[in-house]
């Protein structure tokens, strides 16, 4: 009983994870985390729009901004993991919980697990992702997000 009601949970997210990417908003979103997961900077990079981006963590020193706020906090996340004894880190993005657009701006409140090993142990944080976007040439970017976090908690 127990591996029926796991694949059915494990169905249900895929099926929302693909209904939750087939939103305009959604797009550079999914670009970024999927990129993150990866390791891929460069198109990480291209969900944002160009210039000035804000990015506030729980990773210290908290808040980034400006035209190298990705590159800063990416640095930071890194360093922080090393630091911690983190590894094999990932985010999964549940369905969008609100999606508003204002004419070309847009905002997203997004479900988020962040999973890692921290000294090999593997770990969950169950969390909320927070995007502003703007809608440039009829591409949504990403303009701002938040990472509001909940307690990590042993995997499985």
């Amino acid at each position: 009983m127990k591996r029926v009601l796991l694949g059915l949970a494990v169905a249900v997210g895929f099926s929302s994870a693909a209904r939750a990417a087939d939103t305009p908003l959604m797009a550079p979103i999914h670009q970024f985390v999927d990129a993150f997961n990866k390791g891929d900077d460069k198109t990480a990079a291209k969900a944002f729009a160009p210039g000035s981006i804000s990015i506030i963590d729980e990773v210290p020193p908290h808040v980034w901004s400006g035209t190298g706020a990705l590159k800063h906090w990416a640095k930071a996340l890194q360093d922080g993991s090393k630091a911690e004894g983190l590894t094999d880190e990932g985010v999964t993005l549940g369905d969008p919980a609100r999606q508003d657009v204002n004419g070309k701006a847009g905002y997203v409140v997004v479900a988020a697990t962040f999973t890692y090993k921290e000294k090999g142990k593997a770990m969950r944080e169950p969390a909320q992702m927070v995007y502003s976007l703007k809608q440039i040439s009829g591409h949504w970017l990403i303009t701002g997000w938040t990472w509001v976090g909940g307690t990590a908690e042993p995997a499985g």
